[in-house]
């Protein structure tokens, strides 16, 4: 257990000359979902008598250590008083790991905590975990779990060190760029979970691939109409054009290739009739082997 006291422990790291000033800040910040519900799970499942959670975040850096991706974490039990916290860090370096285990390449980047503002403390833990992750700095990850303003927002952070001495406590948080970074996978979910929010039942029915086709080529369909819009009201006068969007625009034709719409529906139909062969032998083969085994029953 690691017991953080303000004026004690400001003391004994100056006089050991413990405290660590990253070498590397980061630029840029990306975070997968699976956190962001990792916190909110641990943050509901908090005793009674505790106001916010903290927890280790789990991720990997680039080769220069300013981009940083976030892609797990787990939960560090805490108790806080008025005059100090208690973390447990036994605990923290036990399930780090267990984690190394299962995933070697990723390492501590920083730590989060919930609520609407930062903690007393938050200086003091912030210096904790700037070693742990040395010599790269530490992300400080904010969700406000008290829903200030209607919104579950979320706040990324990196500390900087203030003042002419070198105290834990002398820390100013800065801004981090973030952006939430999902694969294909991770996408369909949370689609489905949005869906669900929506539903008088409380639940979504998945659905089929070609219902999910079909409701992807409508969704296509439709940006490409909303983007014919902009573009004719901008030649019209209408609209106020905005040179990132054309730039945009040029980039994705230029990739288009620029065939005959004949060649072009030879192309798709020769495609189309591939898909199906294919899907038939994998139908007849998958037959053959049922009947393969059932006759070996038989025997």
């Amino acid at each position: 257990m690691l017991n953080l006291n303000l004026p004690s422990l400001a003391s004994s790291i100056v006089k050991s000359g413990a405290t660590t000033m990253a070498t590397t800040t980061t630029q840029q910040c990306y975070v997968h979902p699976v956190v962001l519900f990792s916190v909110l799970d641990h943050y509901l499942r908090r005793n009674d008598n505790q106001e916010r959670v903290i927890g280790t975040l789990l991720g990997v850096r680039s080769d220069d250590g300013r981009i940083v991706e976030v892609r797990s974490c787990f939960a560090v039990p805490h108790f806080e008083t008025e005059d100090q916290v208690e973390v447990d860090m036994e605990h923290h370096r036990s399930m780090f790991a267990l984690h190394k285990r299962a995933s070697a390449r990723e390492q501590i980047v920083g730590w989060y905590a919930t609520g609407s503002k930062l903690s007393k403390y938050a200086a003091l833990i912030q210096d904790f975990y700037s070693r742990e992750a040395a010599p790269f700095s530490a992300v400080h990850l904010v969700m406000d779990t008290e829903l200030t303003g209607g919104q579950l927002a979320i706040k990324c952070l990196q500390g900087s060190p203030i003042g002419a001495g070198a105290h834990p406590e002398n820390c100013m948080f800065l801004p981090l760029p973030y952006e939430l970074q999902y694969p294909d996978a991770e996408l369909t979910a949370l689609q489905a979970a949005a869906d669900s929010s929506e539903a008088p039942e409380g639940f979504a029915v998945l659905i089929s691939d070609m219902e999910q086709l079909e409701k992807s080529i409508d969704e296509l369909k439709a940006m490409l109409e909303r983007v014919t819009a902009y573009v004719h009201g901008v030649c019209a006068g209408t609209e106020k054009p905005n040179n990132v969007i054309g730039k945009y625009l040029m980039d994705m034709l230029a990739v288009v290739p620029k065939i005959d719409s004949k060649q072009f529906s030879t192309l798709f139909q020769t495609h189309l009739q591939d898909i199906l062969m294919v899907a038939y032998l994998t139908n007849l083969t998958r037959a053959q082997l049922n009947i393969a085994d059932r006759l070996q029953r038989i025997v």
